[in-house]
């Protein structure tokens, strides 16, 4: 993975053999709990969602990821180092939690990007821009793995954030306004509407 400034990824990563990463309410809460910590200083957070087995985050790269880091022989950006860091550190958390050894995780973790660098504006219809199909997309994952009823019922995506259900911090907002459309007065209206 290489992440290039100015520009919006989706990153996702699943449990190794599709198993599940989290079991335990604490487990999606020291997973967020290290984003915050390991990620954060080094990227800006659109959206979220930790499901059971697999997560998804959409990010905003900015300035403070053009300097690089070494890490053993070689340099990578500091994005890319916090993501190692934050699997292989929750890795260690959970298998000495539940007594295992092992990867956790797939050892890809895989990165869409989402953007060029350039910011879209105005506001259309329909879903025409992958950006905001993907934002949703993040959004919908617990609704549509049957987990929930409801979209808001998910507690381990920032859904209730956009929503206005929760005063959640970890989310650039304004960036999704500026990128995926996102608007406080209809979110909840078209994150139903556009169920894929």
């Amino acid at each position: 993975m290489k992440f290039e400034p100015e520009n919006l990824y989706h990153i996702y990563n699943q449990g190794n053999n599709k198993q599940n990463i989290f079991d335990s309410k604490e487990d999606y809460i020291i997973f967020m709990n290290e984003i915050r910590a390991l990620l954060l200083p080094h990227c800006e957070i659109v959206a979220y969602c930790l499901m059971p087995n697999h997560f998804h985050l959409m990010v905003y790269t900015d300035t403070r990821n053009l300097e690089q880091v070494k890490q053993g022989v070689v340099m990578i950006d500091p994005l890319s180092n916090g993501i190692r860091k934050l699997l292989s550190g929750y890795a260690r958390i959970y298998n000495k939690k539940y007594e295992r050894s092992g990867s956790l995780f797939r050892q890809k973790t895989k990165s869409k990007l989402l953007t060029t660098g350039t910011v879209v504006t105005g506001s259309p219809l329909e879903l025409t821009d992958y950006t905001e199909i993907c934002f949703h997309y993040i959004h919908q994952n617990p609704f549509k793995a049957g987990l929930v009823n409801k979209l808001e019922n998910w507690e381990y995506s920032s859904f209730k954030d956009y929503a206005g259900l929760r005063n959640g911090t970890l989310c650039n907002k304004e960036l999704a306004k500026k990128f995926c459309y996102y608007d406080p007065s209809d979110f909840v209206q078209v994150s139903y509407r556009t169920i894929f």
